[in-house]
């Protein structure tokens, strides 16, 4: 199986550990078959955004212990949706994106550009 390619077109890099991300919970931002909402953008979420997504019914703040979710601050970095990241750009509050650990299939949804325009510079 091949590596799985970041916006970048390199190697798919670890978004976050601590707290453990990703739809499979193994710290990247993969996807497959059963990854319905495409949880492969890399982001640094922001209090804007954290209220943003909230208010739209996906809270991430709060912790939910019975999934072993301990709730989201600001500067954790999160595998989001990327119809949701999309949304809050929209919106005028698109969190910043870490470009090395965000899978190719966000571009399925969001403009490069955009991201580019939104990318940490370090890690």
């Amino acid at each position: 199986m091949a590596e799985a390619k970041n916006v970048l077109n390199t190697d798919l890099e670890v978004c976050c550990t601590s707290p453990m991300t990703g739809f499979y919970r193994d710290g990247f931002c993969s996807t497959g078959a059963y990854d319905t909402g495409m949880h492969v953008v890399c982001a640094q979420v922001t209090p804007a955004f954290l209220e943003f997504t909230k208010l739209r019914g996906n809270d991430l703040s709060t912790p939910v212990p019975e999934y072993n979710f301990p709730g989201l601050k600001p500067g954790d970095r999160w595998c989001l949706c990327a119809s949701r990241w999309q949304e809050a750009l929209e919106a005028g509050v698109a969190p910043p994106v870490v470009l090395v650990a965000t899978h190719a299939r966000a571009l399925e949804v969001c403009n490069f550009e955009d991201l580019k325009k939104h990318g940490l510079t370090s890690l």
